[in-house]
């Protein structure tokens, strides 16, 4: 193997020479952090299906946290690793780094979380070759032997493949995700629209989606018009629902499991969501997709960086930040289904 760059991208001197003895095929233990929430979850499918095929005698692990466990794509390694998260502050430093021990040695570890957690998993951990795609320079000499850059102007896949294109590997393109699940029966077409998100200030406001969803439900008079549910009290639907009391062919659903809200997804015509995980779903399921962007205050949806280049995928952003309108969501919407 070697390293396949000029520039975006680095490499110490020590790892330069440690990649020329490599072998793809006498690899024999790969560790991925991919410490994060359900969206980003589905998106690293591509990256671990890609690991094994260009290890073919790897065994793969991937490490997570405990608070983020939904998605995981158990069907892509060999084990699981779970650290304490959030969920577990009451667990003591001892455990925490007996828990963070029993990665044990790697020959190569992957870093797709760059966060303090996975930064403190490579330094106990050097023997292996690490590699990741930090966003500070600072971090790429402190923590690891190979690193990418980041950037949020490229679909977040795109980024973590970019960790394997580095020793030369051929990726496919567009990224496989073989998202596995059922797909929900149904008679009628259907739209699913998912007002919420992580957090209440990456959400389109509600009344824009009343709006947006009455609109739709008159104009597409056959299609079905699925309002998914959140899982908190702050993300009720129910002020929505009743804007459109008058529209037969509206209704919210709630999903309670991950294999529902799948099937769910894998059988939609398109889905319209704010920057979240349900969007994630619907572009591993090759499902068209609206994703609404915006700034507020400090805080910037990343539009870029969750949007593929491929596929029936759109967003819709304001050039200035500002809250799209239900008209340029609209758009959006006619131009995919029409």
């Amino acid at each position: 193997m070697k390293l396949w760059f000029g520039n975006g991208a680095w490499a110490s001197v020590k790892a330069v020479k440690r990649v020329q003895s490599l072998k793809p095929e006498a690899v024999g233990k790969i560790a991925v952090i991919r410490h994060a929430a359900l969206g980003d979850m589905i998106l690293t499918r591509p990256f671990l299906k890609e690991v094994r095929r260009c290890f073919p005698n790897a065994y793969i692990t991937l490490s997570i946290v405990s608070n983020y466990t939904r998605g995981v794509p158990n069907d892509l390694v060999d084990s699981i690793h779970t650290l304490y998260g959030k969920d577990r502050r009451e667990v003591s430093f001892s455990e925490q780094f007996k828990k963070a021990r029993e990665l044990g040695k790697q020959d190569i570890i992957f870093d797709l979380a760059a966060t303090h957690r996975s930064f403190w998993l490579c330094l106990l951990h050097r023997s292996a070759l690490r590699v990741g795609f930090p966003y500070h320079s600072l971090q790429r000499k402190l923590f690891y032997d190979v690193t990418v850059y980041r950037s949020d102007l490229h679909f977040e896949t795109d980024c973590l493949l970019d960790m394997l294109n580095v020793f030369g590997f051929t990726t496919t393109y567009p990224p496989m995700f073989d998202l596995p699940g059922d797909t929900r029966p149904a008679d009628r077409p259907y739209i699913v629209y998912f007002t919420s998100a992580s957090t209440p200030v990456k959400c389109w406001p509600l009344e824009r989606y009343a709006e947006l969803i009455k609109q739709n439900a008159k104009k597409y008079v056959d299609f079905e018009h699925f309002v998914l549910k959140g899982r908190e009290p702050w993300e009720s639907i129910d002020g929505l629902l009743e804007h459109s009391r008058d529209r037969h062919n509206v209704q919210g659903l709630d999903c309670n499991f991950l294999d529902e809200t799948i099937a769910l997804i894998k059988g939609a015509s398109l889905v319209v969501s704010n920057d979240t995980g349900i969007r994630h779903l619907a572009i591993a399921a090759g499902v068209p997709s609206v994703g609404i962007f915006f700034a507020l205050q400090q805080f910037i949806c990343l539009p870029f960086r969750y949007w593929p280049r491929y596929g029936p995928h759109k967003i819709v952003q304001d050039i200035d930040g500002l809250i799209p309108t239900v008209a340029a969501v609209s758009q959006a919407i006619h131009e995919l289904l029409d």
